[in-house]
């Protein structure tokens, strides 16, 4: 099974890209970010040509995920409330961020995590409230399955080899020590990073700011990334950043990440 995360900045944006990129990889599952678009106007057309069953969960202009899956899900959960149905998750669901789909006992849960603006914002607080409420949802998710592949844009460079250049991270958003330790505690109900599983040494990105030729001097961060819980981790077989699509004209500013399980 490959399964694929891509921040697409607006899919209306980026269809042919996505179109494109589906006809040259042979992929069971894509997991979209930041798709800015309400459900009934997504962009179907041609993909469910190619065979996807498409499931979404969006909203006008910001935000947006979404799953495409050769096979039909088993069980789809739009937002935090379908599992964990609290005051906060239905204050948190305002904003469309978590889209969960069940296939053969696997998990998949895509997300775009907030970004949180600068240090010490209301945005800031409000990611790392938001990243506590993610597990608390991911704890009553394991009561359901044990194989869970937690993707998606996370927002966090979780180590200073993600960075192109980690000096005064500290004081950066996507890099301080609060949205660090809020990712690791959420790692620590037992998920691992599949990338590292393969590839050990820096330089490595999936995000580049479209300012400065970041592409070109690959000046970026890796913030796109596949989280395994350990019956997955161990038949993970490869992971992979495809800068390709970060070459095309006028691309999101993110590239796919591809696991294969």
């Amino acid at each position: 099974m490959k399964i694929a995360t891509w921040n697409v900045n607006s899919i209306r944006t980026r269809k042919d890209q996505v179109w494109q990129w589906l006809q040259t990889n042979e992929i069971d599952i894509l997991c979209l970010q930041e798709t800015k678009v309400i459900d009934k106007d997504f962009p179907r057309s041609g993909f469910e040509e190619l065979g996807y069953n498409i499931y979404t969960y969006g909203q006008k202009s910001y935000n947006g995920v979404a799953i495409f899956s050769k096979t039909t899900l088993e069980a789809v959960h739009f937002g935090f409330s379908d599992i964990l149905n609290t005051e906060p998750s239905q204050t948190f669901d305002e904003q469309k961020r978590v889209l969960t789909g069940i296939i053969d006992g696997v998990a998949i849960v895509n997300l775009y995590v907030p970004n949180g603006s600068s240090i010490d914002s209301d945005k800031y607080h409000y990611k790392l409230n938001w990243l506590n409420h993610l597990k608390d949802y991911l704890k009553l998710l394991f009561t359901q399955t044990e194989k869970i592949c937690i993707c998606g844009d996370f927002n966090i460079a979780l180590e200073d080899i993600d960075i192109h250049n980690p000096k005064g991270r500290e004081n950066h958003i996507m890099a301080s020590d609060a949205e660090r330790q809020a990712l690791e505690s959420i790692l620590e109900l037992g998920f691992k990073d599949a990338f590292r599983k393969f590839t050990t040494e820096g330089g490595h990105f999936s995000w580049w700011d479209y300012r400065q030729g970041s592409f070109r001097r690959n000046t970026g961060w890796r913030i796109d990334t596949h989280y395994l819980t350990l019956p997955l981790y161990e038949v993970a077989s490869s992971c992979i950043i495809d800068k390709t699509p970060r070459t095309w004209e006028q691309p999101s500013d993110h590239t796919p990440v591809i696991i294969t399980l």
